[in-house]
């Protein structure tokens, strides 16, 4: 009993992959290009904003999605603008606290499922990762186009601060709390993002349709 046990693990263990491409998009023949002038028309929309985050295009991998975004982020020395009305009040998320521990660094992220590689390509700023988030706010964002479906964000605490600067990689698995502590000036970054078929297959920005 135990043998044949193992077994259906085993022969479980290797239809597992391809269950799930069945269940989703079925796997590209081809390579997916994506070139410098559609990034950079993408990356052109962005820079008059304080704070803009895209994907240029979703690609559908049959077990999961793969997008490159271009993310810019203006300075976090200049003070933001007036908050809008009120939101209506979203699912809480992150720890649960009702008395805050010390410190604490405002703008901490984590993403439910949405990996992301970031690549700097211009500027640079000190980032904050790891940690946690108490009482944070969840959202869905949009699950088209992204950029980055469900997140949870907050202000975030015990957090590692790192400088960086054109040509670093850092890489943020899902659930890890990150997010801008310095900007001086600016940062542009590509973002990598593989995920569990967030997003939809086949998104292209609109901004490449003009």
């Amino acid at each position: 009993m135990r043998n044949a046990a193992v077994k259906i693990l085993a022969v479980a263990t290797v239809l597992s992959p391809l269950a799930a491409i069945a269940a989703g998009t079925t796997a590209p023949a081809t390579a997916t290009y994506i070139m410098k002038e559609e990034i950079d028309k993408v990356g052109a929309t962005e820079q008059s904003q304080r704070t803009r985050d895209e994907n240029v295009k979703v690609v559908g991998l049959g077990y999961e999605n793969f997008a490159l975004g271009i993310i810019h982020r203006g300075s976090t020395r200049t003070p933001p603008p007036p908050a809008s009305a009120a939101a209506a009040p979203a699912q809480t998320c992150g720890r649960t606290m009702a008395t805050l521990p010390p410190g604490g660094t405002p703008g901490g992220i984590t993403h439910d499922f949405q990996t992301e590689g970031y690549l700097i390509i211009s500027g640079g700023g000190t980032m904050f990762t790891d940690g946690y988030i108490v009482n944070g706010r969840h959202s869905t964002q949009d699950a088209q186009g992204g950029p980055n479906g469900p997140t949870c964000g907050g202000v975030a605490y015990g957090v590692k601060k790192v400088a960086v600067k054109v040509g670093d990689v850092v890489i943020v698995p899902p659930g890890v709390v990150h997010g801008w502590a310095d900007i001086p000036d600016h940062v542009d970054y590509l973002s990598f993002r593989p995920s569990q078929n967030v997003m939809q297959p086949g998104w292209v920005n609109p901004t490449l349709a003009k």
